[in-house]
């Protein structure tokens, strides 16, 4: 793990961790969306599996991290749909680490707020 974003803290960047500027900026995108969630919501609670789901999906999405050529470099070699199927299992990797959501819970969650926040991508006008 190369960083992310810590409630109280901001975001916190692993150097030992990270050694391209690339993987540096992923790491300050993706921590900015979830402080932007964290600003924007006033009930945001990272203990429940939904909003901790919708979250992870929205920073997915919206930091590029999913990026065809991204997954390509991962190994990852699909070329239709990966960019949902990278969010997904980036969503559940993230989630499953919540000591609050077991892996059951993080995939009802994950799917129960799928459509709305795969599609709140705010503050932006449209995912980039």
């Amino acid at each position: 793990m190369g960083g992310g974003y810590i409630r109280g803290n901001g975001i916190v960047v692993c150097s030992n961790h990270l050694k391209i500027q690339d993987d540096v900026n992923q790491v300050v995108i993706n921590g900015l969306i979830h402080a932007y969630d964290e600003c924007r919501a006033a009930n945001l609670d990272w203990s429940n599996c939904a909003h901790h789901a919708c979250s992870e999906i929205r920073a997915g999405h919206l930091s590029g991290d999913c990026h065809y050529k991204r997954e390509l470099l991962r190994g990852f070699m699909k070329i239709r749909g990966h960019e949902q199927d990278c969010v997904r299992r980036r969503v559940m990797k993230s989630v499953t680490s919540n000591p609050f959501c077991s892996e059951t819970a993080a995939k009802d969650a994950m799917e129960a707020v799928w459509d709305i926040c795969y599609n709140d991508t705010k503050p932006f006008d449209r995912a980039p």
